[in-house]
């Protein structure tokens, strides 16, 4: 069982790393973003109704940005304050009206019922108790409210699931990512029943859509 001594612990070791890759971030994601992942982000942030109250989780250094729709009133949120500095620069340079604060995907401090909409693109992968993450979505969303996900997951494949758990202790050291989640059973452990889920990049990639009951 998580104590909260460790689980304290554990979001402080992550805010230590993207504090550290912060400078580098957006060069290290370049690419991915300009072959495939610009397009999912986009497809993603379409589903969001204009003139939601919209929570980003990890916001980062702000790449989703340029995506958000029309009228939607947004809050986003990081764990890393070098990545929201980073952030609100963007945001000031592409004349973005966003609410940004400090704070931990695990332990968010809005009221219940607070948005229509949470959105997180590449995060739960990094966030120490991913269920406890989703669950504190899921309390925040009002009643009929909807999750949007893009998130790479464990492949489904035996052979390349298994080296994906073998190295998967490297990777988070060096990037604070874990690359063998299974974020979609994580969704449905979180209490959201029937997501809907695309699948991108040999499955690699996970587009997943659930509503608050």
């Amino acid at each position: 069982m998580t104590t909260i001594a460790s689980a304290d612990s554990a979001a402080e070791t992550v805010r230590k790393r993207y504090d550290r890759v912060a400078p580098f971030y957006d060069l290290e994601q370049a690419l991915g973003e300009r072959l495939v992942f610009g397009r999912l982000r986009r497809e993603l942030w379409a589903r969001v109704p204009e003139g939601a109250r919209v929570l980003e989780v990890g916001v980062g250094t702000g790449i989703n940005l340029s995506y958000y729709p029309r009228a939607a009133r947004v809050t986003a949120i990081d764990i890393s304050e070098r990545m929201l500095k980073r952030a609100k620069a963007r945001a000031e340079r592409l004349g973005v009206t966003v609410e940004l604060s400090l704070m931990d995907a695990q332990h968010l401090t809005f009221e219940d019922a607070s948005f229509d909409s949470v959105v997180a693109t590449f995060v739960f992968c990094s966030v120490p108790d991913p269920v406890a993450g989703l669950r504190e979505a899921g309390r925040v969303l009002r009643p009929g409210g909807q999750l949007l996900l893009l998130e790479h997951v464990r492949s489904e494949n035996p052979v390349a699931g298994k080296l994906m758990d073998w190295l998967n202790p490297l990777v988070v050291r060096l990037s604070g990512a874990n690359i063998n989640r299974r974020t979609v059973e994580n969704v449905r452990l979180a209490g959201f029943e029937d997501p809907l889920v695309s699948s991108h990049l040999l499955n690699l990639v996970k587009v997943i859509e659930a509503r608050k009951e």
